[in-house]
């Protein structure tokens, strides 16, 4: 849009040049076109000269211009740098504030692992004077030993060179003084103490099937004692006595032999079976036990894919620095960790998958029961999917009815375990030929002949459309 004040110059230029054409034209007696020639020319020149300095107007302008935006541009630059370098510091403030709260954490967590420890000891040691309270309030209460008692006491631990069988790999250990106990407890103790020294632990095998097929996929290691009768203690009867003495070490890597010897026999007709060997917690814990373990594990990490250690939950959610150690060394080796034993479904799956842990076992009852949810943050038909996204696999256990097994699938449970597939079954003599008997549609048939074969079941399908029919 052109300008006022450029209007009025080319105004007064017209009038000046047309001014001097008439001056020409009257006082000097100029011709009218010489006159109007010259008016022109002067026009011309006028506007010639408005137009330079018109222009080296402008320039000036753009010159101030561009200098004053040299001039906001260093500004800015210089205040994008200070911004730059307050981020540059607090950054660095940040991080060593999460180096400080790391570090205070790792501080607060050593002072409660020694503080559990602490306490643990003090247990142990009320414990231990409970026991000695008890002992002189009986000495006090019969003074003399009777006849029988104090013959049964002489031969307690005392064994027969020739009857002694020893396992093969050697294993050290300490047996402290048993506490005192009643007649009953330690008839029990001596017969179980002279089992494990005379080598009497057998195994047995319980299959763990896949859902809805029945397909055995893994075997879990059940360990009995033999007494001299040839009665066979179940775990819960014997266990106590075995850790309250200090064995449970020997037994463990005893367990662990057998469960190497089983699964080599197993994996000669089917290399995808695997097996469950449970090891207790005060194994883990003490790390004179634990070091003859570690040393068989790491001559047989070849192993390690089928082989899966078994602890309880409860082992889990009490772990100390050595413990946690432990487990990051057989876990370096290869070895895979189940939980058995769950009695609330408090899980953290993250934490679980991070130490190693692949299998979850928990009671058909447990998952079933609609309390459960109330006390979980979960409820139970999605623990599953939970487990699944961390490379968990749940496997429901105590599985002894069909009912229980539609209502499973429903909750999208991979694995199961129970009598109703199959109880555990003692192992079979290499050669000694297999029974006949086997499951509907090979349901819980086990893969190689190591254990005898349950006997016939429904299948789940069979199980479904029995439900869907209803009763004949």
């Amino acid at each position: 849009m052109i300008r006022i004040s450029t209007i009025f110059i080319a105004i007064c230029m017209v009038l000046v040049a047309a001014s001097f054409g008439l001056i020409l034209y009257s006082v000097a007696g100029i011709s009218g076109i010489e006159s109007a020639i010259a008016a022109l020319t002067a026009l011309t020149f006028l506007i010639l000269y408005n137009a330079v300095s018109m222009r080296l107007r402008d320039r000036t302008d753009v010159g101030g211009q561009i200098a004053d935006l040299s001039r906001g541009t260093a500004d800015l630059a210089r205040q994008v740098a200070e911004f730059g370098r307050r981020l540059t510091s607090v950054e660095g403030k940040l991080n060593s504030l999460n180096h400080a709260g790391a570090d205070r954490i790792q501080a607060v967590v050593g002072e409660i692992n020694e503080l559990g420890g602490l306490v643990k000891q003090l247990a142990a040691s009320v414990a231990s004077h409970e026991d000695m309270l008890s002992a002189n309030a009986t000495a006090v209460a019969q003074p003399a030993v009777e006849p029988e008692k104090a013959q049964f006491q002489e031969p307690t631990f005392a064994i027969e060179p020739s009857k002694r069988i020893v396992a093969p790999p050697p294993f050290a250990v300490v047996h402290p003084e048993p506490p005192a106990a009643p007649r009953g407890e330690m008839q029990t103790f001596a017969a179980v103490k002279t089992a494990i020294e005379e080598n009497r632990l057998d195994i047995y095998l319980q299959p763990m099937v896949t859902l809805p097929q029945r397909k055995v996929r893994f075997y879990e290691a059940v360990t009995r004692i033999r007494d001299e009768h040839d009665r066979v203690l179940a775990a819960e009867e014997f266990m106590p006595f075995v850790e309250a003495t200090g064995l449970i070490g020997k037994v463990d890597h005893t367990v662990l032999l057998r469960c190497v010897q089983v699964l080599r026999r197993l994996m000669v007709r089917n290399k995808e079976i695997g097996v469950f060997c449970n090891m207790a917690g005060a194994t883990l814990r003490d790390p004179t036990t634990f070091a003859p373990c570690l040393d068989f594990l790491e001559a047989n990490r070849a192993l390690a894919p089928s082989l899966v250690i078994e602890f309880k939950q409860a082992t889990f959610r009490n772990l100390g620095t050595g413990e946690s150690e432990h487990l990051a060394a057989m876990a370096q080796r290869g070895f895979r960790f189940s939980i058995d034993h769950v009695t609330d479904l408090r899980i953290e799956p993250r934490e679980l998958a991070d130490r190693g842990v692949r299998f979850i076992k928990v009671p058909a009852a447990l998952l079933l029961d609609p309390k459960a949810s109330s006390t979980s943050d979960i409820h139970p038909s999605d623990l599953s999917d939970l487990l699944g996204r961390f490379g968990i696999d749940l496997i429901a256990e105590r599985i002894e009815g069909e009912r229980a097994v539609v209502d499973l699938l429903d909750f999208d449970v991979r694995f199961g375990q129970g009598f109703l597939f199959a109880p555990p079954r003692p192992l079979r003599p290499e050669g000694a030929p297999a029974s006949d008997g086997a499951s509907a549609n090979g349901a819980a048939r086990p893969e190689a002949p190591i254990v005898e074969p349950p006997p016939a079941r429904v299948t789940g399908n069979a199980a479904l459309a029995r439900r869907a029919v209803g009763p004949n």
